[in-house]
This record gives structure tokens, C-alpha cells and sequence, in this order.
């Protein structure tokens, strides 16, 4: 019998970012997330709410606005959410380059 791990598979790399963002969670309730990493096609964050897998979130960034993400993963204060729609390159540098001058 073979051993089943988890397998990080991502389509392009994160860019750590470190970024306090409002997101609202399935049941429309205000949460804060700081969010550790993004890409142009999901983000990794912590916060103090749980989530289930399959909930949708949406998180308020600047640049782009509010983007809708489904959780993809869930664990210790930690999630992992995939965009409902990936971001264009343009828009996803503009918003990197916002969230690297809010530091």
C-alpha cells in the first residue's frame, strides 16, 4: 500500500506580502485577515475565524477590490483560498506593489 501525502501544487509561485485585508466571510460576518502570500490565482492568510473547505470568502485588497475566493484549505488559524477569477499580471503587479508600500 502507498503512502498518500499532501502535494503543493501550484500553478506559478506566491509572493510573501504580509498584508492586513478585510474579508467577509459565508455568513456576511467582517473578519481580518493577514495574508502571508498571494499569487494571481489565490492567496495563503491566517485568521482567528475557522472556515470550511469549499466556503467562499471575499477579501477587500487594494488595486483590484474585493475578489471572491473559494477556501481550499483549512488548518491551525491558516487558510489556503483559490480566485474565482485569477487576476491579470498588470493588475496583480500594481496590487503587489500596493501591498508592499502598506508595510
Amino acid at each position: 500500500m502507498n503512502s498518500l501525502a499532501f502535494a503543493d501544487v501550484r500553478r506559478e509561485g506566491r509572493d510573501d506580502v504580509h498584508y492586513r485585508a478585510r474579508a467577509f466571510g459565508p455568513d456576511a460576518k467582517l473578519h481580518t485577515f493577514l495574508i502571508v502570500n498571494i499569487s494571481s490565482h489565490g492567496l495563503m492568510a491566517r485568521c482567528d475565524a475557522c472556515f470550511d473547505v469549499g466556503d467562499r470568502v471575499r477579501i477587500q485588497m487594494p488595486v483590484v477590490g474585493a475578489m471572491v475566493a473559494e477556501v481550499r484549505w483549512a488548518l491551525g488559524g491558516r487558510l489556503g483560498a483559490e480566485f474565482e477569477t485569477p487576476m491579470d499580471l498588470a493588475s496583480y503587479y500594481e496590487l503587489i506593489a500596493a501591498m508592499m508600500r502598506a508595510k
